[in-house]
This record gives C-alpha cells, sequence and structure tokens, in this order.
C-alpha cells in the first residue's frame, strides 16, 4: 500500500534539510558564543545565563540527529542556510556532545516510543485509534491539513525553533507551522475553570535549580503526538524539564501521563542542538497547498 502521506513527509524533510536557493536572511554572527584558542565556537563552553543566574535557554534549535550531520548551514558554526551563489567554506566547529547516554529512551519523529521495546503503554482504546491512524497513511494527521502540530512532533521537527527567554514568559517559535507558543513562568497556576481546548495546551513553568521545569494541559482530544498518530486527548498532560548542559546542548525530558491514552504515564527524552549564524525562515503551509487533493 502507498504511503502518501509518509511520503509527503520525506519530500518535506529533504526540502527541508537541503539547502534552498536563495537565502531569507544573511548570515549574521551569533553574539557572544564561547570561542576556543583557535577562534572557532567552543559548543563545550558554559551555557550562557541570565542576570538572576538562571541558565539562559534563549537561541536557534534543531532536533540532533547525530554528531555533525543535520544542521542546515555550516554546522553549528556559521553561515545562512543556503545562499544564490555559495559561499567559501567555513571553518567547522565541532559538533555538540549528545546528551548524557543515561536516562529515557529517545523519541523520534515518526514514533514517540521508538526506544521502548513493546512501544508506549497504549491502552485499548489508543491501540486502536493509532492502527486506524496509520492504516489510513496519516491522511488526518493535522500536519497535512496545515494545522498546528502536536508538542512532541514539534520537538522533534527537522525545521528549527527559537527560544526567547524572559523572566516572566518563554517563547518558542517554530518554524514548521508557523507555530507560537507561550510558557508562562510569572507564578501563575495551570487554569482549573475549564478553559477552551487548545493545540498546544497551557504552559506554566518553574525552575528547579538549573532544569526549566514545564507542566501542559488543556489540550484538544484530537492531538498526534508523533507522525504515526499516538494520541493524547483533553485529559491528557506534559511535563517537560528543560536543561542546558552546555553552550551547544539542549535535552529535554518529556513525561506524558493521559488515562484514556495510557495505562500510565511514560517518559521520553529530545536531544537539540544550537545552530549559529542564521534565524527562523517563513513558512506558509496553505501557500500552493495541492497535496490534500491526493489524500484517500
Amino acid at each position: 500500500m502507498k504511503r502518501l502521506f509518509s511520503a509527503a513527509c520525506v519530500i518535506v524533510i529533504s526540502a527541508v534539510i537541503s539547502p534552498p536557493l536563495f537565502a531569507q536572511w544573511p548570515a549574521y554572527p551569533t553574539p557572544a558564543v564561547p570561542k576556543g584558542p583557535d577562534g572557532k565556537p567552543n559548543l563545550n563552553g558554559p551555557a550562557p545565563r541570565t542576570p538572576d543566574g538562571k541558565p539562559d535557554l534563549s537561541g536557534i534549535w534543531e532536533a540532533a540527529r547525530g554528531p555533525g550531520g543535520g544542521q542546515r548551514g555550516a554546522a553549528a558554526g556559521g553561515g545562512q542556510r543556503g545562499a544564490a551563489a555559495p559561499a567559501p567554506p567555513a571553518p567547522v566547529a565541532p559538533a555538540a556532545p549528545a546528551a548524557t547516554p543515561a536516562g529515557p529512551p529517545l523519541a523520534t519523529f515518526f514514533e514517540i516510543g521508538a526506544g521502548f521495546k513493546d512501544g508506549p503503554p497504549y491502552t485499548p482504546w489508543a491501540a486502536d485509534i493509532k492502527k486506524k491512524r496509520t492504516q489510513d497513511n496519516g491522511k488526518d494527521n493535522p500536519d497535512a491539513h496545515c494545522l498546528p502540530l502536536g508538542l512532541m512532533q514539534l520537538h522533534l521537527h527537522p525545521q528549527p525553533r527559537k527560544i526567547i527567554q524572559t523572566p516572566g514568559v518563554t517563547i518558542i517559535l517554530y518554524e514548521a507551522q508557523g507555530g507560537v507558543r507561550q510558557i508562562f513562568t510569572d507564578g501563575r497556576l495551570l487554569p482549573n475553570n475549564d478553559p477552551q481546548p487548545w493545540w498546544y495546551g497551557y504552559s506554566v513553568g518553574h525552575w528547579d535549580g538549573d532544569t526549566l521545569v514545564v507542566e501542559t494541559t488543556g489540550f484538544r482530544d484530537d492531538v498526534w503526538l508523533d507522525v504515526n498518530g499516538s494520541p493524547l486527548t483533553e485529559s491528557g498532560k506534559i511535563t517537560e524539564r528543560f536543561r542546558r548542559p552546555n553552550y551547544g546542548s539542549l535535552e529535554i525530558e518529556i513525561t506524558i501521563e493521559d488515562p484514556k491514552s495510557y495505562t500510565k504515564p511514560f517518559t521520553v527524552r529530545v536531544n537539540q542542538r544550537v545552530m549559529l549564524d542564521t534565524d527562523l525562515i517563513e513558512f506558509i503551509c496553505a501557500e500552493n497547498e495541492k497535496s490534500s487533493l491526493h489524500y484517500k
């Protein structure tokens, strides 16, 4: 059986990681990057900190796909994402080290439970939902209809995201689908007044030492956690623990709780690495969209 949606994903990913014909932004050096004795970026250097001493998560981040590979532009070292005419290659900085090997299994863009021997602890209802979504070739994935992706897909999407950290709110701008997420760190609690469900839910965060702990509830009832259709419902809760162990690495542990979909909470891990001398580019999904004509 042809998997139209999966094929479309492969096309999108190939387009994303290939240099575009024209850059939307000229290269602009990322400020305050730690440098080694040779003058090259030192991604093993200390993470930046805010005036109140907290790690600063701000920056452009992409999902890590192995040492030295998968970056658009120079590998965490410099250069715009594509150009009309290629410039001489910039010195390549050493790749950021992988996240701590110990800990929860790594999730993947297509399968949140890829690191579990028997997959996530689905309830019978959730197992049936995922099976149907897979059999339908993922045609109802919100991403296939230019609608917002689930948070797990956004964590792992090949297109980058930009974190802007301020004392009272941390903003994440996702290049994929042009998404905007607010994580409030001003002391407010999660809403308990039966709020309108949101694609990204309602997120509040607090610092536990050098870890930003983010709790999110208030989701819609039809969230896809991965491309293969692992569900999350309105009874779900996601808890994320963001850590920046050095300048070049971001580690995120994500715990999923949803009694309708999973028999018990489970935790997975996502590794991201910094992108230097670049910025997000415009993403308008519905412009000239013709893929939906072929969904079956």
